[in-house]
C-alpha cells in the first residue's frame, strides 16, 4: 500500500484493500458458524451438568437409606445377643456402603461443578465468537464507509486541483499583462521583459503541475468508483451463482426422476448377462438404426441391424453337436456384405416382398 504525500491521494492498492468485501463476508460467516458450534457445545455441557447433579442427588438418597438401615441394625442388637454379632456385621457393612455412597456423592458433586465450569467457559467462548462475528461485520461496514469517504475526498481533490489550474491560468494572464506594461517603460524595458518571461515560465509550470494533479485525482476517483462497482457486481454474481447451482441441482434431480426405467437394459449381475429386448420378427423396430441389437423369438437367435437389414449374430449354431441350424424362411430384406459369400441349407423360401441382395463378385450357395 502506498500514498502520494504530495496531494494526499490514495493509490488503487488502498482501494483494493478497502473493497476486499468477499473475504470479510467469508470470515464473518465462518465466525457465525463457530459461534453456533460453541453455543451447541455449551448447551450440551449444561445438559451433562444437570445429569451429574441428578446422579449426585440419587447418591445422597442412597446414602441416607443406608444410614437408616444401619440405625435399624443397631436397634435390633438390643433385642438378642445371639443376633448381636450378625447385626453388628450388617451395621458395619451398611456403614461401609453409606461411606462409599457419600464418597460417590462427593465425586458426583465435584463432576457436576466441573461440568458447570465447562458450560460457563463454553458460553463465554460462544459470546466471544458472536462478538468477533459482530466485529467482522462492523469492520466490513467500516471498510465500505472508508472507501466511500476516500472516493468523496478524491472528488474534492479533483475540484481543488481544477481550481488551482484556473488560478495558475489567471497568474499567467497577469504575468502577460505585466510584460506588456513593462515594455511601455523605456528605462526598465529589458529588466521587466526578463522578469515577465520568468514569471510566465513559472506560471506555465504551475499550470502543468496543477493539470497533472487534477488528472491524478480524477483517476483516483474513477478507480474508487470502479472498485465499488466491482464489489457490488461480485456480490450480485455470487448470489446468481448460488441461485444457478440450486437450479442445476433441482433440474438434475428432476431429470433423474424422469428417467423411464422400463426402457433401460437390465442385467442379471455385475458379472452376469445383459437381458436383451426380445420379440417376434413382426415386432422389430419400425425405424431401426445401425447397431440395434435384440433377440428374435421367431428365429430363436440374436440379431443386429447393420444399417440396411437385420442380420443374425448367433443362436442357431450348435457347435458342440456338430450342427448348424438356421430358419428355413427369409422374412426380411438381406444384403450380403461386399467381398463375402453366403451359404444356406435348402429348401429355403423368401416371403413376398422380401429380397436378398448379392453384391458383384459374391456368391450365395443353397445346398
Amino acid at each position: 500500500m502506498s500514498i502520494d504525500r504530495g496531494y494526499g491521494i490514495a493509490t488503487s492498492a488502498v482501494l483494493a484493500d478497502s473493497y476486499d468485501l468477499d473475504a470479510l463476508i467469508a470470515d464473518t460467516e465462518a465466525a457465525k458458524v463457530a459461534a453456533l458450534a460453541a453455543q451447541v457445545a455449551a448447551e450440551t455441557a449444561e445438559t451433562n451438568a444437570e445429569t451429574a447433579e441428578t446422579n449426585a442427588e440419587t447418591a445422597e438418597t442412597n446414602a441416607a437409606t443406608s444410614a437408616s438401615a444401619a440405625a435399624t441394625s443397631e436397634s435390633n442388637i438390643a433385642g438378642s445377643e445371639a443376633v448381636c454379632a450378625a447385626s453388628e456385621t450388617a451395621a458395619a457393612a451398611s456403614a461401609s456402603a453409606a461411606a462409599t455412597s457419600e464418597t460417590n456423592a462427593s465425586t458426583s458433586e465435584t463432576n457436576a461443578l466441573s461440568y458447570k465450569n465447562t458450560a460457563v467457559t463454553s458460553a463465554t467462548n460462544a459470546a466471544a465468537s458472536e462478538t468477533a462475528a459482530a466485529s467482522s461485520e462492523t469492520s466490513a461496514a467500516s471498510s465500505a464507509a472508508t472507501a466511500n469517504t476516500q472516493a468523496a475526498t478524491a472528488t474534492t481533490q479533483a475540484t481543488n486541483a481544477a481550481n488551482s489550474a484556473t488560478s495558475a491560468s489567471n497568474s499567467a494572464t497577469s504575468a502577460s499583462t505585466s510584460a506588456t506594461n513593462a515594455s511601455t517603460s523605456a528605462s526598465s524595458a529589458s529588466t521587466s521583459a526578463t522578469s515577465a518571461s520568468s514569471s510566465a515560465s513559472s506560471a506555465s509550470t504551475s499550470a502543468s503541475q496543477a493539470s497533472t494533479s487534477a488528472s491524478s485525482a480524477s483517476g483516483s476517483a474513477t478507480t474508487a468508483s470502479t472498485a465499488a462497482t466491482n464489489a457490488s457486481t461480485s456480490e450480485t454474481n455470487a448470489a446468481t451463482s448460488e441461485t444457478n447451482a440450486a437450479t442445476s441441482a433441482s433440474e438434475a434431480a428432476a431429470s433423474a426422476a424422469s428417467i423411464d426405467t422400463d426402457l433401460l437394459v437390465a442385467r442379471t449381475s455385475a458379472t452376469g448377462s445383459a437381458e436383451l429386448p426380445s420379440g417376434t420378427t413382426a415386432q422389430r423396430d419400425g425405424s431401426p438404426s445401425a447397431g440395434y441389437l435384440r433377440w428374435n423369438t421367431t428365429d430363436t437367435s440374436a440379431e443386429v441391424y447393420d444399417g440396411s437389414a437385420w442380420a443374425a449374430v448367433g443362436g442357431g449354431n450348435s457347435t458342440d453337436e456338430g450342427l448348424y441350424e438356421h430358419a428355413n424362411t427369409i422374412s426380411a430384406d438381406y444384403t450380403i456384405a461386399t467381398g463375402n459369400n453366403a451359404g444356406t441349407f435348402g429348401p429355403i423360401s423368401i416371403d413376398s416382398g422380401i429380397s436378398v441382395t448379392i453384391p458383384s463378385g459374391s456368391v450365395w450357395t443353397i445346398a
